[in-house]
């Protein structure tokens, strides 16, 4: 049931701000309510739904502030995952991570959804390949909350620019140079903390200006 309805918000089926009401999910799925409301709980404390005030649990959509802090923290583990993986990192899964950014290269720049897809696919891969269960729980759980917030707000640094950043990743672990995967996985994050960090100040700036004109 949990990932039932954690795929439906990953997906957009459950956009933000979507009601999980209990009774009315446990009717519509013909189940009893007590797999509904664990899996409501479960998607409260991974942070993509909230539980709001006469309304019950809504999914949640992080905001702008909350969207920075969760890249500060995945550049970090998404940088450790790359060079955990880097040491041990089989010829098959490169093949598989090869595979799958030849495709998110041959995209429509302009298919918002199958480019968070690919993008998802392949960090997964890496931290599947870093055989480190905590880490890629938290980074599992960032990123639910970033596929949120980029369906939501069509954030990206651009399909092109991110395929490059992933190919100097792969290369890297195909060397398997733990320094240099680290370095070219934190520098992707950091790409993208910074666009998040722009839009942050220039959003400060125009509300600033609104309030000095009222």
């Amino acid at each position: 049931m949990y990932e039932f309805l954690r795929a439906k918000i990953l997906t957009g089926e459950l956009p933000p701000g979507s009601r999980l009401a209990i009774p009315a999910l446990a009717k519509q799925l013909d189940v009893s309510r007590s797999p509904v409301r664990d899996a409501v709980l479960q998607l409260v404390r991974e942070g993509l739904a909230v539980e709001e005030f006469n309304r019950g649990a809504v999914v949640y959509l992080p905001t702008h502030a909350t969207l920075v802090s969760l890249y500060h923290a995945r550049e970090a583990m998404e940088g450790m995952a790359a060079r955990l993986a880097a040491d041990a990192i089989s010829a098959s899964t490169l093949d598989q991570l090869d595979a799958v950014l030849r495709e998110h290269e041959s995209i429509d720049p302009d298919d918002f959804a199958r480019h968070i897809e690919l993008d998802a696919r392949f960090h997964r891969a890496i931290r599947d390949a870093a055989s480190s269960p905590v880490l890629a729980k938290m980074l599992e759980e960032i990123q639910g909350q970033v596929i949120v917030a980029m369906r939501s707000t069509n954030l990206s640094g651009g399909v092109r620019r991110a395929t490059a950043d992933h190919r100097a990743i792969l290369e890297a672990l195909a060397q398997h140079d733990a320094d240099a995967a680290e370095t070219a996985a934190r520098a992707h994050i950091s790409r993208l903390t910074r666009i998040l960090e722009v839009e942050e100040e220039d959003t400060n700036v125009q509300n600033g200006a609104s309030a000095q004109q009222g």
